[in-house]
C-alpha cells in the first residue's frame, strides 16, 4: 500500500510542474483545513510561481464579509455544503484573479456535528473557466486526520483533472 504522505507530494509535484509548464496560476480557499492545503503547497520551492495565494475562511463572516458569499446561501443550506464549497471556490479565484480557485469547507470534529452533517463530511470544489466541480466525502478520524485527508483528496482531484486537461490536449 502506498504512503499517503509520499503520494501527496508526487501529486503536489505533478500540480507544480503542470502549473509552471502552462502558466496557470491556483488560489484557495480553506475552512476546515485551516490552511494546511496552503502550507502544503508552499512547502514547494517555487510555488510563488503558480500559487498566488490563500484565505481561511473559517467564520462565516470572512466569507460574507470578504469572500462576498451571500449571507442567505450559509442560512439555506449551511457553511458545510455543496454550494457554499463552490462559492468559496469561485469567490477566491475571482478575488485573486488566478485560473483555478479551490475551496474546502467540512467539519473537523471532533464536535460540531449532527445527524445531518455529521463529523468528517467535507466538500472540495474546483473552478476553472466554466468547470466546476464539487466533491464530498465523509471522512473517518481525528481532527487532524480529516484535515489531512482532506487535503489529500484536494491534491489528488487536482491532479486527476490536470490530467485530464493534457489528455484532451488543453495543456502542455
Amino acid at each position: 500500500m502506498r504512503n499517503i504522505k509520499t503520494e501527496k507530494q508526487e501529486n503536489l509535484i505533478l500540480i507544480a510542474k503542470i502549473l509552471k509548464k502552462n502558466n496557470l496560476t491556483l488560489a484557495v480557499s480553506e475552512s476546515c483545513t485551516g490552511g494546511l492545503i496552503s502550507h502544503n503547497i508552499t512547502n514547494l520551492s517555487g510555488s510563488s510561481k503558480f500559487f498566488l495565494g490563500g484565505i481561511i475562511a473559517y467564520s462565516n463572516e470572512i466569507k460574507i464579509n470578504f469572500l462576498d458569499i451571500k449571507e442567505i446561501l450559509i442560512k439555506k443550506y449551511g457553511a458545510v455544503s455543496k454550494i457554499v464549497a463552490k462559492e468559496l471556490a469561485s469567490k477566491i479565484k475571482e478575488k485573486f484573479n488566478s485560473t483555478f480557485g479551490i475551496g474546502v469547507t467540512g467539519i473537523a470534529g471532533p464536535s460540531g456535528g449532527n445527524i445531518k452533517k455529521p463529523v468528517g463530511l467535507v466538500y472540495i470544489a474546483l473552478v476553472f473557466k466554466n468547470f466546476n466541480l464539487v466533491k464530498k466525502y465523509q471522512f473517518k478520524g481525528e481532527r487532524l486526520e480529516i484535515k489531512e485527508k482532506a487535503a489529500f483528496q484536494t491534491f489528488k482531484i487536482f491532479k486527476e483533472y490536470l490530467a485530464y486537461l493534457k489528455e484532451k490536449g488543453c495543456l502542455k
